[in-house]
C-alpha cells in the first residue's frame, strides 16, 4: 500500500495550525498544537504517540467535533474545500455518518444497550437516504460476513451485550462502512480484538479503502499494526508533531529521538518466579469440570484450570472463545450451570451475592473496557475511595491519604488527577484508575482482562512492570486474560490456550510457546503482526495456498 500521497490531487481533508484546549481544574490548557495534516483520497495517514498525545482528540476534530471539555482554540479544518471550524450543525450532521464516519476505540461505550446491533447499523444509510431499510438490512448481513462475525444472518438481531468484546468491535467497523463514506476515522479498531480476527478485519479495512477509493485516519499504539494499514505515519507527543514520513522510511529510518524510542520498545520479561513448596502443592483457585451457559447456549465446556499462589496464569484465545465468561463465572457474575470452583482451598459460592464481603474483598478484576467500567459521574477520588471505605473501612485523611498513594502507584499524578472525571481522562490513563481502583481492596487473587489492550507499548511496558512488582511485593497471583501473545510471554507462568469454549492446551509457559505446538496455538503464535510493511501481504497469501481462497 505504499504510496507518498503526494500525486497532485486536491487534498481531502486539510488542517492547519490547529490548536485545541482541554479544561481541566478550571483551567483551558493547549492539548493539540498547532498541528498541520493533509490527506487525500484512498490514502491512509497513521498517527501513533503514547496515551494522551492528542490522537484521539485530532481524529475527532477531522470531523469538526470536540469532546465536552474541549474547544478548538483557533486553526483550520477544511473537508473536500469545506471549512468544519465555525461550520453550522446542519452542515456537520450531513456530513458525519455519510461523507465521514468514525470507529471509537470501545466498541462497548459507543453502542446503544436498548437497541439490537441491525438497528444501529441500518440508521446511518437509511436516514442519509442511501438505502431502503431492506437494502441496508442485507448490506449489513454482508459486511458481517467479511467481518467474520458468527452467524452474519442473525448476529445483528442480538443486543451489544450478547456479543463479546471483539465481535462487537468488528460490528461497529461494520457499521461505520455503512454509508460508504469518503473518510473513516479509525480509532483503534483492532484493540479488542484477538491476532487471528485482527487480519480479517486489517484486511476488510485495506480492502474498503482500494475499491472505494476512501481516505482514512489510522490511530493506533500497535506499531506492527500501523506498518500494515498506513501510507504515511504521523508522530505525536503531547499534542505536538515530532515528525512525519512515509511508512517504509519511518520505520526503517525514524530522525527524532523519540520516534526512536517507539521502535525500540520491548516489552519487558520478567524473571522466573522463584518455585516453593507452598506455590507447588496447593493451588489458590480451581476450576473442575466447570461448564456454563447463556440461556440455553452452552459457552463453557468441562474447563479444567489451576492457578498456583503467587503465579501468573494467561488465557489466550479468539474473540468469543470464552476467556471473559471463565472470569464472569470465577466472579460470580454467571453462574456455572456444572461443575465446582474452590478458593484458598474450599468451594466457592456460585453467585457472588452469596459471598461474604471479606471473601469478595480478595478477588477483584479490572475489566477489559474502562469506559463501560467506570461511573461517568464519579471522579477520580470516589472510584479509587469507594472499595477502601467498602472492604477496609478506611474515612477522611486515611482514605484520601491512600487514594493518593495508589495514584502515585500507577503514575498519576495525585495533584492532577484525583479530581477528575473519567471523561477527562484518556483512553491509558481510564485504565490505570481501574487498576488502582482493584488494588485498593488489597486482593489476593486479581483478574486482568485485557489489562494493556487500550495502552501504548510504553505505558504497556510500565503497566506490566507495575503489576510484576506489585505481586512480587504482596504475593498476589493473576490470572491475565490476553489476546496479546507479547504479554503472554512477558508475564505469564503457564498458559491456558480456548477454542469455542473449551481448553484446547494448557501448561508451563515454555512448554506451549515452544514447538511443537497444537495447531490451534500454531494459528495464534502465526499471527502476530510484525514490523514489516509486506507482513499481512505475505500472510494473507500463505492462507490463500493454504484454503484456496
Amino acid at each position: 500500500m505504499a504510496r507518498d500521497g503526494n500525486d497532485g490531487s486536491a487534498p481531502l481533508l486539510e488542517i492547519r495550525g490547529l490548536c485545541i484546549a482541554g479544561r481541566s481544574d478550571r483551567l483551558w490548557h493547549e492539548i493539540v498544537k498547532d498541528v498541520d495534516l493533509v490527506l487525500r483520497r484512498g490514502e491512509v495517514l497513521g498517527l501513533i504517540g503514547e496515551s494522551g498525545a492528542g490522537k484521539s482528540t485530532l481524529g475527532l476534530a477531522a470531523m469538526g467535533y470536540t469532546k465536552a471539555g474541549c474547544r478548538i482554540e483557533r486553526g483550520s479544518i477544511r473537508f473536500d474545500g469545506q471549512e468544519l471550524v465555525g461550520a453550522p450543525t446542519e452542515t456537520l450532521r450531513r456530513l458525519r455518518g455519510a461523507r465521514i464516519a468514525y470507529v471509537a476505540q470501545s466498541a462497548a461505550a459507543a453502542f446503544n444497550p436498548a437497541y439490537r446491533l441491525i438497528n444501529q447499523y441500518c440508521e446511518g444509510p437509511v436516514r442519509h437516504g442511501r438505502m431502503s431499510r431492506r437494502e441496508a438490512e442485507a448490506d449489513a448481513v454482508a459486511l458481517y460476513r467479511e467481518m467474520r462475525l458468527p452467524d452474519p444472518e442473525e448476529i445483528g438481531f442480538r443486543y451489544p451485550h450478547q456479543v463479546s468484546g471483539g465481535q462487537l468491535q468488528r460490528a461497529m467497523t461494520a457499521m461505520a462502512m455503512s454509508c460508504r463514506p469518503d473518510l473513516i476515522i479509525f480509532d483503534e479498531p483492532t484493540t479488542a480484538l484477538d491476532v487471528t480476527t485482527q487480519i480479517e478485519v486489517l484486511a476488510a479495512i485495506r480492502a474498503i479503502v482500494r475499491d472505494h477509493h476512501t481516505a482514512a485516519i489510522y490511530i493506533t499504539h500497535d506499531l506492527a499494526v500501523v506498518a500494515q494499514m498506513a501510507d504515511r505515519i504521523k508522530v505525536l507527543l503531547r499534542g505536538r508533531e515530532v515528525e512525519e514520513a512515509n511508512t517504509r522510511t519511518m520505520i526503517a529510518h525514524p530522525r527524532e529521538d523519540y520516534t526512536k524510542s517507539l521502535w525500540a520498545v520491548r516489552t519487558f520479561r520478567r524473571a522466573p518466579a522463584a518455585a516453593s513448596p507452598q506455590v507447588d502443592k496447593a493451588p489458590l483457585l480451581a476450576l473442575r469440570s466447570v461448564s456454563a451457559r447463556y440461556g440455553a447456549m452452552p459457552v463453557l465446556s468441562d474447563i479444567d484450570l489451576a492457578v498456583r499462589r503467587g503465579r501468573t496464569l494467561a488465557i489466550v484465545g479468539e474473540s468469543g472463545s470464552g476467556k471473559s465468561t471463565t472470569a464472569r463465572v470465577i466472579m460470580g457474575l454467571l453462574a456455572a450451570s456444572r461443575g465446582t470452583i474452590e478458593f484458598d482451598g474450599k468451594p466457592l459460592p456460585a453467585a457472588c451475592r452469596d459471598r461474604p464481603r471479606s471473601l469478595q474483598r480478595r478477588m477483584q478484576m479490572i475489566h477489559q473496557m474502562p469506559d463501560t467500567a467506570l461511573n461517568p459521574r464519579h471522579r477520580v477520588r470516589d472510584v479509587i475511595g469507594r472499595p477502601l471505605e467498602f472492604f477496609l473501612g478506611l474515612r477522611g485523611r486515611t482514605k484520601e491519604r491512600r487514594i493518593r498513594e495508589l495514584l502515585d502507584q500507577i503514575e498519576l499524578e495525585p495533584d492532577r488527577f484525583i479530581d477528575r472525571l473519567p471523561a477527562e481522562l484518556s483512553g491509558g490513563q481510564k485504565q490505570r484508575v481501574c487498576i488502582a481502583r482493584a488494588l485498593a481492596a488489597e486482593p489476593d487473587f486479581v483478574i486482568c482482562d485485557e489489562v494493556t489492550s487500550a495502552l501504548d507499548q510504553l505505558v504497556a511496558e510500565g503497566i506490566l512492570r507495575l503489576l510484576d512488582r506489585l505481586q512480587r511485593e504482596m504475593g498476589l497471583t493473576y490470572m491475565f486474560i490476553t489476546h496479546d501473545l507479547a504479554t503472554v510471554r512477558s508475564i505469564a507462568d503457564e498458559v491456558v490456550v480456548m477454542l469455542g469454549g473449551r481448553i484446547v492446551e494448557q501448561g508451563p509457559k515454555d512448554e506451549v510457546l515452544a514447538p511443537p505446538h497444537h495447531r490451534y496455538t500454531e494459528i495464534l503464535l502465526s499471527s502476530v503482526p510484525e514490523m514489516d510493511p509486506d507482513w499481512l501481504d505475505r500472510r494473507l497469501a500463505t492462507r490463500r495456498e493454504a484454503t484456496g481462497r
